[in-house]
């Protein structure tokens, strides 16, 4: 056990030491600023020419992880996703009122605040989606573009599972 457990510490140890005896040093994929970026001829050094076909896969990496292309905010996927938060709110709504009225009672907190009226309930669901606009709003303007259209997968199943929830417990 003990023996075992040394070779895997002393092959741990070893493994950075080989990854940095193979690493390519970037200075010689940079290419000169000069003359617009092009090396100078008669001046390239033998490594750097043997690293030539190394800055073309760096290149073309660089080339394949582009930034994403920006979109508008009311673009097609980001209205299908208002509409589908919208309407399961739409839906939590009248299956929460519904469950009220017959007695039931409400377990998430905040909206319990405003279950004490139809209109209140309905202004606590309106607030809830107009919340999930603005933040995806307020993240597509930083150009988080992933995080723009979580918020709304978060809420649509949220509100799934509230929906869901609320009709098993008719």
């Amino acid at each position: 056990m003990l023996r075992s457990l040394g070779v895997v510490v002393l092959a741990l140890l070893t493994f950075p030491i080989v990854g940095a005896a193979q690493e390519v040093s970037l200075a010689l994929l940079q290419p000169s600023l000069a003359n617009g970026g092009l090396p100078e001829l008669g001046t390239a050094q033998p490594a750097a020419i043997a690293a030539a076909p190394m800055a073309m896969s760096f290149e073309t990496a660089a080339a394949r992880t582009a930034p994403p292309v920006k979109h508008g905010f009311w673009d097609r996927e980001n209205t299908f996703l208002f509409a589908t938060s919208a309407a399961l709110n739409a839906a939590d709504f009248v299956v929460t009122r519904d469950n009220l009225r017959g007695g039931g009672r409400e377990l998430n907190p905040v909206t319990s605040l405003f279950s004490g009226s139809t209109a209140g309930l309905a202004v606590n669901f309106a607030g809830e989606t107009a919340g999930v606009v603005g933040l995806s709003y307020a993240f597509h303007k930083m150009g988080h573009h992933k995080l723009e259209r979580l918020v709304s997968m978060v809420n649509i199943g949220s509100s799934a599972a509230a929906v869901s929830f609320d009709l098993a417990h008719r």
